[in-house]
């Protein structure tokens, strides 16, 4: 079997991968637009990986900008099968607590339709399946992982999406907690949505950096606080991406890389020529 690449999307705090040999930077064009930044590939104690940060090197793009389906469609260019989402959160939860780590099982979409959140349209109409946005294989190598380097680790738990870039108000981080959600982000949708449409393994290692705003505690949820916590997590996060890598096994026994096989919907013969040509890396077998 071939072996594993693995993609690796930093979030806030983490724009680069340390320990990587045989690096390599990629600069990549895509039918989708250009991507969030250069592409660092690389092995890491053997294991080849792909980084991309998700905000450009010196954070340069709101949640709302990020070029998801770019990011995404290079990830496919260059062979990935597994995306490995670092991500930084809120807790909305008192046992989740600052420092600690989420692998979440669950998103909750509250963004406001800003994003583009599918790679159909065009002449080419498909649905995936989303019921389990995550990849459970992947997701329980991340919290093996963690627990491996000794990291507090939650398994499972709902990340709820907001638009950004704000913070919540006190009213809105009261409401979702009264949902149920685990933590609060801006990122990860679209981006699992479209890892799930690319037939690509999706899974989030989530870095709880403060308490939103809903707890009376402690101080209202902070640049500066969060920063201070990143700092703390990225080194943890490295550790995790580390150990999770010599996890990956070669060959995938999920469903992730047969997402497509039943979505598309539109009579193949009447899918615009063009559209085939831009969706064929992604999903040419199925066009």
């Amino acid at each position: 079997m071939a072996q594993p690449v693995i993609g690796v999307i930093g979030g806030s705090g983490l724009y680069e991968i340390d320990g990587f040999s045989n690096v390599e930077e990629l600069t990549l064009t895509t039918p989708f637009g250009d991507p969030s930044d250069a592409y660092i590939t690389g092995t890491l104690d053997g294991v080849k990986l792909v980084f991309l940060p998700r905000h450009g090197r010196g954070h340069r793009y709101l949640p709302s900008e990020v070029p998801y389906r770019a990011n995404i469609h290079g990830m496919k260019q260059l062979g990935v099968e597994q995306i490995i989402s670092v991500s930084a959160v809120g807790s909305m939860k008192e046992e989740i607590v600052p420092g600690h780590i989420v692998i979440p099982d669950q998103f909750f979409d509250r963004t406001q339709g800003k994003r583009a959140s599918t790679f159909f349209g065009d002449g080419v109409v498909g649905h995936v399946q989303f019921a389990d946005p995550v990849c459970a294989d992947l997701s329980g190598i991340l919290y093996d992982a963690a627990c491996e380097v000794g990291a507090t680790v939650h398994k499972g738990g709902t990340y709820i999406c907001i638009e950004g870039p704000n913070f919540s108000t006190r009213a809105e981080s009261n409401i979702y907690r009264s949902w149920g959600v685990d933590i609060i982000g801006m990122t990860n949708i679209p981006e699992a949505r479209l890892a799930r449409e690319a037939e690509i393994c999706y899974a989030t290692v989530a870095l709880a950096t403060d308490y939103d705003c809903w707890h009376q505690e402690h101080d209202d949820v902070s640049v500066e606080a969060v920063i201070a916590i990143i700092q703390q997590n990225v080194a943890t996060a490295r550790n995790i991406i580390k150990a999770a890598a010599k996890k990956v096994v070669d060959s995938r026994t999920c469903a992730c890389g047969e997402a497509l096989k039943y979505a598309v919907m539109t009579n193949k013969a009447l899918i615009p020529e063009e559209t085939k040509v831009r969706l064929d890396i992604l999903m040419g077998k199925h066009l």
